[in-house]
């Protein structure tokens, strides 16, 4: 029986029968179930879209008030609407743009979280991990692994900004976070720039490499323009319906994901063309890299261009539709889900 239907005696008597339960911090599951066990996602994210030109100086700003060093990482981070507070952009990712000033040095560290950087504004910074380093370009998709050293630096003469991806909800979700920083403010060099992506990155692998299938890639770096060229090489066929041209990032030793809770993705949409709408069970971030357009979210739309951040929660419905010939770039927590079976897309 519905509890609007009982009896004023019956509501007093359950009432009373919750509040001594809860002296024992127990709770009846017949009064959440529905919230526990939805018929479809129901995520408290919002959709959102963060215009880089309206944030980049605000993001220069931070450069003068507080020095890398000082801050550790200085980064201004992209909250959800709904979801104040909690410095994730989705419920289970983080995201944030990092400033780096010219000749400053952010500090060597460690953490269990997994990274991705996408660099959007400047020149002349390098990201070292684990004792090699790579210079970063725009557009450039570069990973920093759990529990990899790894550190910044500016040996340019003008600000570089990148977008951060963490799976730090995640981690701390598992009350499973670790870090640690270094003696050193810079890493030692082990290995010249390239050495990852000559011996990991070209079809081949060292003799005695043996990867297992949840490890994350050696490979730290996928330049963007390889990354291009490879959605140009595919646009000379017919685009998906839902997708336009979009290519997974992996592992080149597995064929997994670059780490195993974050999935980054490549998308290409040809001037003129329009998705047909698709949702899926992985709420994800997209960063525009090239072109412009519309995007759709639900009953939400807003214009959108290069370094334009935007996030579609899970299950909402995405439409895409592009000005120009247009590459963005896209992060979830789809390896996550598709490891515990959770993972679902419809095309609509």
């Amino acid at each position: 029986m519905h509890a609007s239907k009982l009896s004023p005696d019956a509501q007093r008597q359950r009432a009373d029968y919750y509040e001594r339960i809860g002296t024992g911090h127990m709770t009846p599951l017949w009064e959440v179930l529905g919230a526990l066990v939805p018929p479809q996602p129901r995520s408290p994210a919002l959709a959102h879209l963060w215009r880089y030109g309206e944030l980049r100086e605000q993001v220069l700003e931070a450069g003068r008030l507080i020095s890398a060093e000082e801050a550790e990482r200085r980064v201004l981070i992209l909250e959800n609407p709904a979801l104040r507070g909690q410095s994730c952009i989705t419920q289970s990712l983080y995201a944030g743009l990092q400033l780096i000033m010219p000749g400053e040095v952010a500090p060597a560290h460690r953490h269990t979280q997994s990274a991705l950087r996408l660099v959007l504004d400047g020149e002349g910074a390098y990201t070292a991990v684990d004792g090699e380093r790579t210079t970063m370009r725009r557009g450039d998709f570069i990973i920093t692994p759990a529990w990899t050293w790894h550190d910044h630096g500016n040996l340019g003469d003008q600000p570089v900004v990148w977008l951060d991806g963490l799976d730090i909800p995640i981690v701390r979700f598992l009350d499973a976070g670790f870090a640690e920083r270094s003696e050193q403010l810079s890493q030692v060099r082990l290995r010249p720039e390239g050495d990852a992506l000559a011996r990991y990155g070209a079809n081949m692998v060292p003799l005695d490499y043996q990867p297992r299938p949840a490890d994350p890639t050696r490979v730290f770096v996928y330049p963007f323009e390889r990354t291009r060229a490879s959605l140009v090489g595919i646009s000379q066929g017919t685009p998906d319906a839902h997708h336009g041209f979009k290519l997974r990032y992996v592992n080149p030793a597995t064929g997994a994901s670059p780490m195993p809770t974050i999935g980054a993705f490549a998308q290409r949409l040809p001037a003129g063309f329009e998705t047909k709408a698709v949702r899926s069970t992985d709420g994800t971030v997209h960063v525009c890299l090239e072109g412009g357009g519309e995007v759709r979210v639900g009953e939400q739309s807003w214009r959108f261009q290069e370094n334009d951040v935007f996030v579609v929660p899970s299950w909402h419905a995405l439409q895409l539709r592009a000005d120009r010939d247009s590459v963005l770039f896209s992060f979830s927590d789809r390896p996550v889900q598709q490891a515990l079976g959770l993972w679902r897309e419809e095309r609509l």
